[in-house]
C-alpha cells in the first residue's frame, strides 16, 4: 500500500519518546518493503523548553518554539503534522489558526482509543502540566470519556517516574510506575491512559500486561498512519 501524505513530526519532547514513535510508525505501517513505508520528516528539537516548567512554574514559554518547528516542517514538505508530546498541546491549541498544516492531536487521538477500549473510564496517567491545564478533562467531557485523576501525592510520584524516563533510567521509572499502578487499581481496576509520552517506556519496564495501558504514543501512531494512508482528512 502505497502512503498517500508527508508526515512532519516535531519531536525531541523527550528524544526517547520520539524515538519509540518512530518505531510504531513503522510497526503500524501497512507495507511490504521499504518503498511502502510512510515519509515523515522528523525535527527532532530537545531544546525545546521545558512545557510543564512554563505551566507550572512561569518557565520559558515553548509556543514560539513550537511553532517555528511546525513551519519548518510545512516548508520542507510535510502535508500533516504530528507532535508526540501531550503536555506540548496546551501551547499547540491556543496557535491552532496559526499551524501551517493539518495537525493529528494526541489527545483526541488518545480519547479515541480509551472510549473504545474502556467505556467505564480510565486513570489519567500524565505529567503536572497536562493535569493542571485540563487539557485532557477538556476533551474526555466533549468525546464523554471518565477519566479517574490520581490524588496529589501518587501525582508528584507519576511526575518522578516521567524525570526517570527522561534521565534514561526507564527500569527505574519501571519499578516506581508498577508501584503507583498498583495503588491505583485498588481504588478502581480500570486501565491507565499513558497521557504523557514518557510514560509508554517506563510501563514496558513494569512487566505487567499491555491490556492495562492506553498509550498516547500508540494512539497518535495508529491515527497518523490512517491519514498518511488515506485520501481524505479534516483534523476538526
Amino acid at each position: 500500500m502505497i502512503p498517500k501524505k508527508t508526515l512532519g513530526v516535531l519531536g525531541g519532547m523527550g528524544p526517547a519518546a520520539s524515538a519509540e514513535f518512530m518505531v510504531l510508525l513503522t510497526r503500524f505501517a501497512p507495507a511490504s518493503c521499504d518503498q511502502e513505508h510512510p515519509k515523515v520528516i522528523l525535527l527532532s528539537w530537545p531544546q525545546i523548553p521545558d512545557r510543564t516548567k512554563a505551566i507550572l512554574s512561569g518557565g520559558e514559554d515553548p509556543s514560539a518554539y513550537l511553532l517555528e518547528g511546525l513551519n519548518k516542517l510545512a516548508a520542507w514538505g510535510a502535508d500533516v503534522l504530528a507532535v508526540p508530546c501531550n503536555t506540548a498541546h496546551y501551547f499547540i491549541d491556543k496557535m491552532k489558526d496559526q499551524i501551517p498544516r493539518p495537525l493529528i492531536h494526541i489527545v483526541e487521538s488518545t480519547l479515541e482509543q480509551a472510549k473504545q477500549k474502556s467505556p467505564s473510564g480510565a486513570w489519567l496517567i500524565a505529567t503536572k502540566g497536562t493535569i493542571r491545564t485540563g487539557l485532557y478533562q477538556r476533551y474526555a467531557n466533549q468525546m464523554g470519556v471518565k477519566l479517574l485523576l490520581p490524588d496529589s501525592e501518587e501525582q508528584d510520584k507519576i511526575q518522578s517516574c516521567i524525570e526517570l524516563v527522561k534521565k534514561n533510567d526507564s527500569q527505574a521509572a519501571g519499578r516506581a510506575l508498577k508501584e503507583i499502578l498498583a495503588s491505583l487499581q485498588k481504588k478502581n481496576d480500570v486501565p491507565f491512559i499513558a497521557a504523557c509520552t514518557e510514560i509508554p517506556l517506563a510501563f514496558e519496564a513494569t512487566g505487567l500486561g499491555n491490556n492495562l495501558m492506553i498509550s498516547s504514543l500508540e494512539a497518535l501512531a495508529v491515527k497518523c498512519i490512517s491519514v498518511i494512508y488515506s485520501d481524505v482528512y479534516n483534523p476538526y
